[in-house]
């Protein structure tokens, strides 16, 4: 009997270490951001503005297979006037705007170029961290026009950004790194305000142009390169002042050589120019940007007016665009997914 309940005790023993050498399932994290939170400090789960969370957040765990669990920062409503940064070491972030509509979550400020010392310098908010994701928000830079002034800086690999807005008027989205999927989302602005080098799809989303000038300004510098931006399914909308010069918006020019746009099933309005894109100055009169439409609608599509340097894609061509092939990469993401995901 002796021995019986010595062998159960070092089964017992045995089997509570076996438990605690073996992670369990993945743990996400949920922290609370709201301007009624007085204080909070590292390890709590409530705090007053979203850098504080972002820097003293608890980090979620991996389970048996090293998979990282998420950290979700809900974000009540307000305009929270702050500049954040979302580093490399936190991964999987996750910013959801509890409100009824992403004008109830405002992340907001208004540095320009010359203020901060340079266009990389003024972003409201700079996403570094891969595998993040943003719902139901707002990312604003106040300044105007006064020159380069960046909302959002994306430098994120795996990045998703379902029912946000991005708001500004030169350089609005800097989408520079990283695959991308921007869905039923809104982004305004009037000079290059989508810019950089991602690979980025912008799936049912209105882009509205608030003053002549250029819708993209993409900067792939080499051929070689899978990056790119697709416009699919998209709007873009003017709110140029009733009586201003028709034909003043150009739907991107080359910030670099190899500058890859595709716009897919997008409905164009009155005052793109017929030429549809733009060289990035007068002495380059064939850019080899790859520049190229698939079955665009609305007054503003206007296929044989379009300059020669760029193209009209087959529909084969046009399905290697889609965001489950253009985003897949070698681990097979599926932005589709990941979008649908979320809240």
């Amino acid at each position: 009997m002796r021995n019986r309940l010595a062998r159960m005790t070092r089964m017992m023993a045995l089997a509570s270490l076996a438990g605690w050498l073996l992670p369990a399932g993945a743990q996400d994290v949920h922290v609370r951001v709201s301007p009624d939170v007085k204080t909070g400090i590292a390890g709590t789960t409530e705090f007053p503005t979203i850098q504080m969370a972002l820097d003293h957040h608890p980090f979620a765990s991996k389970d048996a297979h090293g998979k990282p669990g998420r950290v979700y920062i809900e974000i009540a409503p307000g305009v929270y006037h702050e500049r954040i940064i979302v580093t490399r070491n936190h991964a999987n972030v996750t910013l959801v705007g509890i409100g009824k509509s992403p004008a109830d979550v405002v992340i907001t400020n208004s540095l320009n170029a010359k203020q901060a010392g340079g266009t990389f310098l003024t972003a409201t908010a700079e996403i570094d961290g891969d595998g993040f994701e943003a719902d139901n928000l707002t990312f604003a830079n106040t300044a105007g026009n006064t020159g380069q002034a960046v909302a959002a800086a994306v430098r994120s690999d795996r990045a998703v950004f379902k029912n946000c807005r991005f708001l500004g008027y030169q350089d609005t989205l800097f989408a520079d790194y990283g695959r991308q999927y921007y869905v039923h989302s809104y982004i305004e602005g009037a000079v290059d305000f989508l810019f950089g080098n991602a690979a980025a799809v912008f799936d049912r989303t209105e882009i509205h142009a608030i003053g002549p000038g250029y819708l993209t300004a993409q900067s792939r510098t080499s051929p070689a390169q899978s990056t790119g931006y697709v416009i699919l399914n998209s709007t873009v909308t003017s709110g140029i002042p009733a009586g201003a010069p028709r034909n003043t918006i150009s739907l991107g020019r080359p910030w670099r050589p190899f500058a890859r746009v595709i716009y897919i099933h997008t409905e164009l309005p009155a005052n793109v120019i017929p030429q549809g894109w733009s060289p990035w100055n007068n002495r380059d009169k064939t850019p080899l940007a790859d520049y190229a439409e698939f079955h665009s609608k609305g007054p503003g599509a206007n296929p044989a007016a379009r300059i020669a340097w760029s193209h009209q894609l087959t529909k084969s061509q046009a399905a290697q665009f889609l965001p489950r092939v253009f985003l897949a990469g070698t681990d097979h993401w599926d932005p589709a997914a990941a979008a649908a995901q979320l809240p």
